[in-house]
C-alpha cells in the first residue's frame, strides 16, 4: 500500500473508471449492472484509499470489488425473475391501493439518491419528458437521461415488490410538488398550464393524505396545491397569455378549493413541526384571502418567506422573497436581493422578475433587456409571447 492524498486519489479513480468498466463489460456483459457495480467500487475506493493507502494494483483492486458487486446484482436479478414468475397479484381493495401510488413509492426506493428518486418519478409517474425533468433540475437533457436510465436499472436490480409501503418519504412529497408545478406552469409547449398533470398531482396528494392524515407536511403540500390551483381559472387571457396575479379577476378563483386549502393548513400548522410546504401554503392562503391585490398582507408574506429561507436553500424561494420584499419595501430593496442569486442566471424566471422590478423602478431600457432575455430562455410559447409584449411596452 502507498499513501496518497484525497485529490490524487480522486484523479486516479477518474482515470481508472473507464478501464474498469470496459473490463467488466467485456468479461460479463450486462452494461447497466456493470456501470452500477463500477460506481460502487469507486465509492468504496474513495472512502478507503485516502486513509488506508492505494493498493499495489489499483486497477485490479477495482475490478475485483466491482466484479463481486456485479455478481451480487446478477444473483439479485435472477432471484427477482423467479419471484415474478411465482407471484400472483392480490385483488385491489380500494383507493389506497392505487397502482400509480405504488409506482410513486417504488420510484422513491431507498436505494436511489433523492435527486434520482425525484427524476425517475417525474418521468415514470408524472409523464414528463426528459427535457421537462431536466428543466426542473436545471441540468442538461443528456445528463438527466443518464440519471433516469441508471435509476431504472437500480430499481430493476433491487427486486422491490410491487406493494404499497407503510409510509412515504420526503422525496415522494417533493416529486408531487414538482409534478404539480409543471402542471400549473408548464415549462414547454403551447399552453400555459397542463391541467391533467396538476390534477394527477392533487389526486395522488389526496391519497397520501388519506393514508397519513396526521402528517402536517402532507397536509401542507395538499393545501398548497389546492390554494394555488384555485387561481388557475383567472391566470390566462382569452388568447392564452398569462395574467399577473395583481390584475386577475378574483371572482373567478375557486372558492371551494380555497376554503379546503385554508382549513388544511390552519389545522396542520399548530400540530408542528412546521415545514416548507406548510409555510408555502400559508403564503398562498394570504394571497387567496386578500379581497384585492392592494389588500395583500405583504409584511406577513415577507416574514413567512424569511422563515422559509431558514429551512431551505432553494434559490426560487429566495427569488419569491425578493418579489415580496419589493411589494413591501419598493423595487430597490428587491433588486438588491437579486444580486445574490447568480445561480439562477440561466432561468427565465430570474430575468422575468428582474425585468418587472426594473420596470417598477423606471429603468425601462434595462427592463426591456431583462424581459427579452427571459423570453429567450423559456420553452413556454404563451409565456414567451407575454414577455416579448412586456419588453415592447418598456419604451
Amino acid at each position: 500500500m502507498r499513501s496518497v492524498s484525497e485529490d490524487a486519489s480522486g484523479d486516479l479513480l477518474r482515470s481508472l473508471a473507464p478501464q474498469v468498466l470496459g473490463a467488466l463489460v467485456r468479461r460479463y456483459g450486462h452494461f447497466d449492472h456493470a456501470e452500477d457495480a463500477v460506481q460502487e467500487a469507486l465509492i468504496a475506493a474513495a472512502a478507503q484509499w485516502p486513509a488506508g493507502g492505494v493498493p499495489e494494483s489499483p486497477r485490479g483492486w477495482l475490478i475485483t470489488v466491482a466484479s463481486r458487486r456485479l455478481t451480487d446484482l446478477l444473483r439479485s436479478e435472477q432471484a427477482r425473475l423467479r419471484r415474478e414468475a411465482e407471484w400472483v397479484p392480490p385483488p385491489p381493495s380500494g383507493a389506497a391501493h392505487d397502482d400509480s401510488l405504488i409506482l410513486l413509492a417504488m420510484c422513491c426506493h431507498p436505494s436511489l439518491t433523492p435527486p434520482d428518486q425525484i427524476a425517475l418519478t417525474l418521468r415514470a409517474v408524472g409523464g414528463l419528458t426528459t427535457v421537462e425533468v431536466a428543466r426542473a433540475f436545471l441540468v442538461p437533457e443528456a445528463t438527466m437521461a443518464r440519471r433516469i436510465s441508471r435509476a431504472k436499472q437500480r430499481i430493476k436490480a433491487s427486486g422491490v415488490p410491487f406493494a404499497l409501503p407503510s409510509g412515504f418519504s420526503g422525496a415522494v412529497l417533493h416529486v408531487l410538488y414538482l409534478m404539480f408545478n409543471e402542471g400549473y406552469a408548464a415549462t414547454t409547449g403551447p399552453d400555459l398550464h397542463r391541467p391533467d398533470l396538476a390534477a394527477e398531482a392533487i389526486r395522488l396528494a389526496r391519497l397520501v393524505h388519506r393514508l397519513m392524515p396526521t402528517d402536517s407536511e402532507v397536509a401542507g403540500l395538499l393545501a398548497l396545491m389546492l390554494l394555488t390551483d384555485a387561481r388557475r381559472p383567472a391566470r390566462t387571457a382569452p388568447d392564452g397569455t398569462p395574467v399577473p396575479m395583481d390584475t386577475q379577476d378574483r371572482t373567478l378563483w375557486d372558492a371551494a378549493l380555497i376554503a379546503e386549502g385554508v382549513a388544511l393548513v390552519t389545522a396542520a400548522l399548530p400540530r408542528g413541526p412546521v415545514g416548507p410546504y406548510q409555510l408555502q401554503a400559508a403564503i398562498a392562503a394570504l394571497h387567496d384571502e386578500a379581497p384585492t391585490a392592494a389588500e395583500t398582507d405583504w409584511p406577513q408574506i415577507v416574514a413567512l418567506y424569511e422563515l422559509l429561507l431558514t429551512l431551505t436553500d432553494n434559490p426560487m424561494v429566495a427569488l419569491n422573497h425578493a418579489v415580496a420584499v419589493t411589494m413591501d419595501s419598493g423595487p430597490s430593496a428587491g433588486l438588491s436581493l437579486l444580486s445574490s442569486l447568480s445561480s439562477l442566471a440561466g432561468d427565465h424566471r430570474f430575468h422575468a422578475v428582474r425585468g418587472h422590478l426594473l420596470e417598477m423602478s423606471g429603468s425601462l431600457a434595462d427592463a426591456r433587456d431583462a424581459y427579452t432575455k427571459a423570453a429567450g430562455l423559456t420553452g413556454s410559447v404563451p409565456l414567451r409571447r407575454y414577455l416579448h409584449t412586456r419588453a415592447a411596452a418598456c419604451q
